[in-house]
Order: structure tokens, then C-alpha cells, then sequence
């Protein structure tokens, strides 16, 4: 990845501008960008308080078998939140298209090319810790892809008026009075924008926690907070991670966003304050 250096910023990347549709394997169209700088902003300078991963689903995969005839697959691709970068997503969207002419020898060799290449991106710069997990998805394993809304109270049902649209986090706050709860809390209405473009984004969040219980309409008014923020999907969750988890003080604390997809490919960060195993990579309705 000889152009990519540490200094990148989105700003710098393909996002917002015409670009060559490359059709030969090239890993070096793959962008990264540090973490460290937007999580400086929330607070994060040394090790976060939080686990987790981006859960990745690319629905526009193919590449042509040793006898030219092309062929076509899904991907879960599963980054580990302590890599040092994520990947700009329409450098993820062409790097994909870089396979559609290639031949290559089996659906084995593409699933070990995108976790070598995916790997050495998120950890640019340094020795790679934690492999990116990749499972590749034949057609005839499309029928077994299930659709399922994330679970819990569905905080939407709430009559309220909402009148802020960037982050907020004064709206959230707890009840300290009765004894503490856990419980799971759900919105449709999670929007945010594009870092570069201003383009909308487009989620579904799901918020676990122990602890006070935290007031549902200034939850929900909160997360409506984000309709006219900038900034990728990884950086909006934890946004919203460290904003509960800082005025909030839960003693656990999971939040769970799924983006609609964009270019083929749709981002789902999950952030936990405990380790755990990961949710199912399982897409909702607007996926």
C-alpha cells in the first residue's frame, strides 16, 4: 500500500471524487484512517473503555474462476474495534471492484486475500495483533441469510419533540431514586452524515446497559441529536458509547448501530464495555 501513509485523513481519500473503477486485484486502493484522532475528540487518548468490532457485510463481490466465468458471493468481514484504523469505505467499495476481472483459483483464495489485505490496512503502520475475520458466502448459501430487527423496547413509540440535531449529550440522564435495571432499548431513527460528502446515513441502534435507569425520552431525543453530525459509523457509536457511559455512568454498557448499506457494502459497529462474543452479522429490513 505504497501511497497510504500515516498522515491520512478522510479528506484525502476517494470519497467525493469521480474515480477510476479499477478490475484487477490491487490491494494498495485500500485507504486507512487512524482511529486516535477521532477518538481523541471524545476523550480516548490511552486504551478505550470498550471492546467490540465493525461487522462488515459486502453484497457486490466477484471474481472471475480460472476459466474466466465469473462468479459471485457475499461477504461478513469482522474488523477488531482495537485495530489502530478503520478502512474509508469507498476504498473498501473499489478494492472489491479490483476483483471483478481477476482470476483467481477458488472462493478460498478470495476470502485469504481480503483478510491478509484488510488486516494490514486497520493495523497500517505496525505489526498486525488481531487478524480481520472473513467468511465468504456462496449463492447457494443465500437462502440461509436470515433478516431480523435488533431486539429490545422500542424507544420510537414516544411522543416526543425533538428540536436538537447535533450530538447532545446534556439531554441524557438517569433516574438515581430507584433501584437500578437492565434493560434493552432500540431506535430506527439513528441519522447521521458522511465525514466527507454530507451524504445521509441511515441506522437502527440498539443500547444494552445495567445500572440507573436512564431517562428513555432524553435517550431517544439524544440519539435523534445525530441527524445533522458528520462523521463515520464506527466514530458516531462510540460517540454514543462514551457519551452514556460518561453522564450515564451504567455499570455495563453495549451499543450496537446498523447502518443502511452504501455502495454494496453496509458498516455495523458494536462497542461493549465487557468482553463477550460478538452479535450475529444478521442485516435488519432497510439493509
Amino acid at each position: 500500500m505504497s501511497h497510504n501513509t500515516p498522515e491520512n485523513t478522510p479528506e484525502k481519500s476517494q470519497l467525493g471524487k469521480s474515480s477510476a473503477y479499477v478490475d484487477q486485484y490491487d490491494a494498495s486502493l485500500l485507504f486507512p484512517i487512524p482511529r486516535a484522532t477521532k477518538r481523541a475528540e471524545i476523550g480516548i487518548t490511552a486504551q478505550p473503555v470498550f471492546f467490540g468490532a465493525d461487522l462488515w457485510t459486502a453484497f457486490e463481490l466477484s471474481w472471475l474462476n480460472t476459466k474466466g466465468k465469473p462468479q459471485v458471493a457475499l461477504a461478513h468481514i469482522t474488523v477488531p474495534a482495537e485495530s489502530t484504523h478503520i478502512v474509508e469505505s469507498k476504498s473498501f467499495k473499489l478494492y472489491l471492484n479490483s476483483f471483478n476481472n481477476t482470476r483467481i483459483d477458488s472462493a478460498d483464495e478470495v476470502r485469504d486475500r481480503i483478510r491478509r489485505d484488510i488486516s494490514a490496512a486497520v493495523w497500517h503502520g505496525s505489526a498486525v495483533q488481531a487478524s480481520v475475520g472473513v467468511k465468504i458466502l456462496m449463492p447457494e448459501k443465500f437462502d440461509a441469510e436470515p433478516v431480523h430487527e435488533l431486539d429490545g423496547l422500542n424507544l420510537d413509540r414516544l411522543d416526543t419533540e425533538c428540536t436538537l440535531y447535533q450530538p447532545a449529550p446534556e439531554l441524557l440522564t438517569v433516574n438515581t431514586q430507584d433501584a437500578p435495571v437492565t434493560e434493552t432499548l432500540v431506535s430506527h431513527l439513528l441519522k447521521s452524515n458522511c465525514l466527507v460528502t454530507g451524504q445521509p446515513d441511515w441506522g437502527s441502534v440498539q443500547i444494552r446497559y445495567s445500572g440507573h435507569q436512564i431517562d428513555q425520552e432524553g435517550l431517544l431525543q439524544y440519539i435523534v441529536s445525530f441527524r445533522n453530525h458528520n462523521e463515520f459509523h464506527e466514530q458516531c457509536v462510540e460517540r454514543i458509547f462514551m457519551d452514556i457511559w460518561t453522564r450515564c455512568k451504567p455499570t455495563q454498557l453495549t451499543v450496537y448501530a446498523r447502518y443502511t448499506r452504501r455502495g454494496g457494502l453496509d458498516i455495523n459497529p458494536w462497542r461493549t464495555s465487557a468482553p463477550g462474543a460478538l452479535p450475529p452479522n444478521v442485516r435488519t429490513a432497510r439493509q
